[in-house]
C-alpha cells in the first residue's frame, strides 16, 4: 500500500528562478506559503465573527440601551445606538458563516493540511502547486465577497447561517434577502470551489507522493484526520453547492424549488409545488458532515499534540484511525437530527436517533485514548498542551448534551433554544479553535522559524477557558428555561424575565474572552518578527517535518528526502538514549517496530 515518492524529480524545484516578491509572497505555489496565507485571512475573518459575537451579546444584555460601539460600526440600523432589530439576525447569521466557514474549516484544513500534508509524509509539495494557489485565491475571493455583504444599502444577508427558505428565497421578504442575500449564495459557491480543490489536493498528495517506508499505518494521526476530512468535503460539499445553486434559481429565475403556497401581505405568490424542507435535507446533508470537517482536523492535531507532550506512544493507533474512519461514515447519516421538528414521520426519527447515538461509540474511543495517552505521562505543560487538554475537556462536556439533543423525544423540548446554542459551541465550535490555536503554538517554529511568547499563551489559554465555559455552561440552563435562539430581546415576554440577569453575566465573559484574543493576535504578529530564534526541533517531536532544514526552501528538503522507518510515536522507547526517535531513524539489530 505504501506509494515511493520521487525523491529526486523535483531537488532542484523552485531553483531554476528568481522568486519575485509577488511569486513568493502573493502567488506562491510552495505549500508552506499557503498555509500561512489561509491562517492569516482566516485570523482576520475571525477578528471580524468575533467582534459580531460581542454586538449581539450586548443587545441581548442591554436591549434597547443606546451603545456607542452600535452607532460606531452600524452607522444606520443603530439610529441613536439602538441595534434595529432586522441587523440583529444579520449579525448572527454572517457570524455563524464566518465562524463555521471561514475560520474553523478554512483556518484548520486550509492551513495545517497545507503545512503537514507535504511535510508529514516526506513530499516536496502537494501534488498540484498550481490548484494549492488557486484553492487559496478562490477562498480569499470569497472572503472579500462575504465581507463586501456587510455594506449594501438593504443589509447583509439575514436568514440564519442555515439560510432556510422562505426567507432566503424571496428577496422582499426583508431587507436581509435582498442584495446582501444574493452576495452571501455568490461568496458560498466560490468558498465550496475552493474546498473541492483543496480537498482533492490533500488526497491525491496523500495517496500518491508518501516517502519511501510511509506505509498508511506509519502515518501520523494528524494525516489520518486530513486526509479523511478531505474525503468528507469532496462527498457533502458539492450538496450545499447544488442546494445554493437552485436557491439562486428560486430567487432569480422564478423556478419553485423550496417555495410553495407562499402569502406576502395577504397577496398570493405564485409559487407552488415546491419544500422548504427539501432545502433542510440539502443543507444538513453538508451541516453535519460539516461538523466532523471542522472538529477531525482539530481531533488529529490533538492526537499528536498530547502524544508529543506526554512523551509516550499514542494510546490505541489503530482504534484511533478505526475511530476517524468510523466517524466519517457515521457523519453523513445523521443530517436528520436537525430536522426532528420539521414534520418528519417518527419511525424516520427513530432511526436518526439511532445513527446520531451510534457516533457516540468513535468519538468516546478518541476521547478515552486521549485520556490514557495522557495518564502517567511525563507531561509537558506547553500552551499547546494545555489547549488540547481543552479540547478534550470541551468535546467531552459538549458531546454529553448532543446524547440530549439527538434523542427525538428530548430534543423536541429544547429545539431551537439557547441549549442547542451552547451544546454545538462547545462541542465543535470551542474545540475546534482550541485545536486550531493548539496547532498554531505547536508548530509556529515550522511557519515562522520564532518562537511564540511562552507565558502569554498561558494567559490566552486560562482566559480563554474561563471565559468559554462562563459563555456556554450557563447558556445550557437559560435553554432548558425556554428562551429561544435568535431574539433579539426577550423583554416582552415576562415568562423569560428571569433570564435576564444570566444573560447580563454570558454577556460579560463574552467581552472579556474576546478583549483577550487580542493577547494572542499581538504574541501572534509580534513573534513572526521579533519572537526568540527556534531551534530545528523545539518539541523533541517524531515527525517528519522537524527533519526540514529551519530555512523555508520550496521542495522542503535539500537533497535527497528522508526514508521512513518506524512509526510516528516511538517516545520514551527502551533502548534509546532520547525519549524520541525520528520516524527516519533506522530500526537497531533486534529492536521491535512498534504498531499499538
Amino acid at each position: 500500500m505504501s506509494a515511493h515518492a520521487d525523491t529526486h524529480a523535483h531537488d532542484d524545484h523552485g531553483h531554476h528562478h528568481k522568486e519575485t516578491f509577488v511569486t513568493k509572497y502573493i502567488f506562491s505555489q510552495d505549500h508552506k506559503m499557503i498555509a500561512k496565507q489561509y491562517l492569516i485571512t482566516g485570523t482576520i475573518m475571525g477578528v471580524i465573527g468575533v467582534l459580531m459575537s460581542i454586538m449581539f451579546r450586548m443587545q441581548i444584555a442591554w436591549p434597547e440601551e443606546p451603545n456607542v460601539l452600535f452607532e460606531a460600526l452600524l452607522g444606520k440600523w443603530a439610529p441613536g445606538g439602538v441595534m434595529d432589530a432586522d441587523i440583529y439576525l444579520a449579525l448572527v447569521t454572517i457570524h455563524g458563516t464566518i465562524m463555521v466557514f471561514f475560520v474553523l474549516t478554512a483556518g484548520l484544513s486550509g492551513t495545517f493540511s497545507n503545512l503537514l500534508i507535504p511535510l508529514q509524509i516526506g513530499a516536496r509539495d502537494m501534488a498540484s502547486g498550481f490548484l494549492n494557489m488557486v484553492s487559496y485565491w478562490m477562498f480569499f475571493l470569497s472572503s472579500v465577497v462575504m465581507v463586501i455583504s456587510l455594506f449594501v444599502e438593504a443589509g447583509p444577508a439575514a436568514a440564519g447561517w442555515t439560510i432556510y427558505p422562505p426567507l432566503s428565497a424571496l428577496p422582499m421578504a426583508q431587507g436581509g434577502s435582498g442584495m446582501g442575500m444574493t452576495l452571501w449564495l455568490v461568496s458560498m459557491a466560490i468558498f465550496i470551489a475552493s474546498s473541492l480543490l483543496g480537498s482533492l489536493n490533500y488526497i491525491v498528495t496523500v495517496i500518491n507522493l508518501r516517502t519511501k517506508g510511509m506505509s498508511m499505518t506509519r502515518l501520523p494521526l494528524t494525516i489520518w484526520a486530513f486526509f479523511v476530512t478531505a474525503i468528507i468535503g469532496v462527498v457533502s460539499f458539492p450538496v450545499l453547492l447544488s442546494a445554493a445553486l437552485l436557491l439562486i434559481m428560486d430567487r432569480s429565475f422564478g423556478t419553485s424549488f423550496f417555495l410553495s403556497d407562499i402569502f406576502i401581505q395577504g397577496e398570493v405568490l405564485h409559487y407552488q409545488g415546491g419544500s422548504p424542507v427539501l432545502f433542510e435535507h440539502l443543507f444538513w446533508f453538508l451541516g453535519h458532515p460539516e461538523v466532523y470537517i471542522v472538529l477531525l482536523p482539530a481531533l488529529g492535531i490533538t492526537s499528536e499534540i498530547i502524544a508529543t507532550n506526554s512523551r509516550k506512544p499514542i494510546f490505541g493507533y489503530r482504534a484511533m484511525v478505526m475511530s476517524i474512519l468510523a466517524i466519517a461514515f457515521l457523519s453523513t447519516i445523521v443530517w436528520g437530527h436537525h430536522m426532528f421538528i420539521s414534520g418528519m414521520n417518527p419511525f424516520l426519527g427513530s432511526v436518526f436517533t439511532f445513527t446520531t447515538l451510534l457516533i457516540a461509540i468513535p468519538s468516546a474511543v478518541k476521547a478515552f485514548n486521549y485520556i490514557t495517552t495522557l495518564w502517567k505521562g511525563n507531561l509537558q505543560m506547553n500552551p499547546a498542551m494545555l489547549f488540547s487538554i481543552g479540547l478534550v475537556s470541551t468535546f467531552i462536556t459538549g458531546g454529553l448534551t448532543g446524547i440530549i439533543l439527538g434523542d427525538s423525544a428530548l430534543d423536541i423540548n429544547v429545539h431551537d433554544t439557547y441549549f442547542v446554542v451552547a451544546h454545538f459551541h462547545l462541542v465543535m465550535g470551542i474545540s475546534a479553535l482550541y485545536g486550531m490555536f493548539a496547532g498554531i503554538y505547536h508548530w509556529f517554529p515550522k511557519m515562522f522559524g520564532r518562537m511564540l511568547n511562552k507565558n502569554l499563551g498561558y494567559l490566552h489559554f486560562w482566559v480563554t477557558a474561563i471565559c468559554a465555559y462562563g459563555v456556554f455552561f450557563p447558556m445550557h440552563f437559560i435553554g432548558m428555561a425556554g428562551l429561544p435562539r435568535r431574539y433579539y430581546t426577550n423583554s416582552n415576554f415576562p415568562l423569560f424575565d428571569d433570564t435576564a440577569n444570566a444573560n447580563v453575566v454570558i454577556t460579560i465573559f463574552a467581552i472579556v474572552g474576546g478583549i483577550f484574543q487580542l493577547v494572542f493576535l499581538w504574541n501572534f504578529f509580534y513573534s513572526i518578527f521579533f519572537g526568540k530564534k527556534t531551534v530545528q526541533n523545539p518539541w523533541r517531536s517524531n515527525t517528519l517535518e522537524w527533519t526540514a532544514p529551519i530555512k523555508h526552501i520550496h521542495g522542503n528538503w535539500e537533497g535527497e528526502i528522508p526514508h521512513v522507518h518506524r512509526w510516528a510515536y516511538d517516545y520514551s522507547k527502551p533502548g534509546h538514549d532520547d525519549d524520541f526517535v525520528p520516524q527516519n531513524v533506522p530500526l537497531k539489530d533486534g529492536e521491535e517496530e512498534l504498531q499499538h
